[in-house]
C-alpha cells in the first residue's frame, strides 16, 4: 500500500510512518516545512505526485493554550487542513484517515464517552478539532475519523512522553490527580490507523488502550514503578491550581461501540504497553 502521512515529524506520525514501512508500505511522510496542509495546492500537488492509496493525517497544532489565543491558526491546520486533504484524497479515489482528539467532549460525563456522546469543546483547541471532523466528512463522505486521547510515546514532548526522563533528571514532578482519560501508546495507535486505512470503512472511532481510565498522576506512579526509580518527587495537584488559559475535560476517557463489531481486536493493556515503550528506551 502506498501511505501518505502528514505531520510526519510528530510523535503520532513518525510511528505511523515507521510501522507503515516496517510492514513493507511505501510511505511518503511530510512534515509540515514539507507540506502545508492548510495550503489546498500544496496538498493537491503532493496528492497528484505520490498518487497514495491512503492518506492519514497526523498533523495538528495541538498546542492546547497556544490555539487559545490564535484561533485563526488553529482553525487554519485543525480544521482547513483535514478538510482540503479530504477533498485531495476524494478527487484522487484515496482512503482518508484524519485524527481528533478527545477534548471534544466537556468533561462532565462520568463513564466513558462513545460515539453516541454528543461533543461539546470548550476550548479554541477542541472546538477546531471538531470542526475538522465535520469538514474532512463533509468534503468527504468516506472519511474515517479517529478520535484518541492521553498519547505517549518516542518523540513525544508531553508529560506522559517525558515523564521518566523529568524523573530521572531529579525534577519535582507535578502531576494532575484529578482528570482522567484512556492512555494511548503511539505505536498501538499507529497499528491500528492501518487497520483501519485496510479495512476502508467510513466513520468515527475511539481508538485508546484497553483501561478503566486513569489520572496523570497515576500513569506517573506506574511509569516510575515500571522503571524503578523510587526517589521521585512527586506533588499531586488540581487540574484547576494549574490555572491554564484553556479548558480541560475533567474527563475524557473514551470507548469505541465500533471496532470489535467490525472484527477488530480489542486494544492491548494501556500498562502492557507502557513497559514496551520503557524497555524501548
Amino acid at each position: 500500500m502506498k501511505v501518505l502521512v502528514t505531520g510526519g515529524q510528530g510523535m503520532v506520525g513518525q510511528a505511523v510512518a515507521d510501522y507503515c514501512t516496517t510492514i513493507g508500505d511505501e510511505v511518503f511522510s511530510y512534515g509540515r516545512n514539507a507540506l502545508d496542509i492548510a495550503d489546498f495546492d500544496s496538498v493537491i500537488g503532493a496528492v497528484e505526485r505520490d498518487r497514495p492509496d491512503v492518506i492519514i493525517n497526523c498533523a495538528a497544532w495541538t498546542d492546547v493554550d497556544g490555539c487559545e489565543s490564535d484561533h485563526d491558526r488553529a482553525e487554519s491546520v485543525n480544521a482547513q487542513g483535514p478538510e482540503n486533504l479530504a477533498s485531495a484524497a476524494k478527487l484522487h479515489t484515496a482512503r482518508f484517515i484524519t485524527i481528533s482528539t478527545d477534548y471534544v467532549f466537556d468533561g462532565s460525563k462520568t463513564g466513558f464517552y462513545t460515539q453516541a456522546d454528543q461533543p461539546n469543546p470548550q476550548s479554541v483547541y477542541a472546538a477546531s478539532k471538531l470542526e475538522g471532523e465535520r469538514r474532512a466528512q463533509s468534503a468527504n463522505d468516506q472519511t474515517i475519523v479517529v478520535r484518541t486521547g492521553y498519547v505517549f510515546g518516542p518523540g513525544g514532548r508531553n508529560f506522559l512522553s517525558t515523564v521518566i526522563e523529568r524523573a530521572r533528571a531529579g525534577e519535582i514532578l507535578y502531576v494532575i490527580n484529578d482528570s482522567f482519560g484512556t492512555p494511548t501508546y503511539s505505536r498501538d495507535l499507529a497499528i491500528r490507523l492501518r487497520e483501519l486505512a485496510e479495512l476502508n470503512h467510513p466513520g468515527i472511532y475511539h481508538v485508546v488502550n484497553t483501561s478503566d481510565g486513569v489520572s496523570f498522576e497515576q500513569f506517573a506512579r506506574e511509569a516510575l514503578k515500571i522503571t524503578g526509580i523510587n526517589e521521585v518527587r512527586l506533588k499531586t495537584v488540581s487540574m484547576d491550581s494549574m490555572n491554564r488559559p484553556a479548558p480541560r475535560p475533567r474527563n475524557s476517557r473514551l470507548r469505541c461501540l465500533l471496532s470489535e463489531q467490525l472484527g477488530l481486536s480489542p486494544m492491548p493493556d494501556w500498562r502492557s504497553s507502557l513497559r514496551e515503550f520503557v524497555q524501548q528506551r
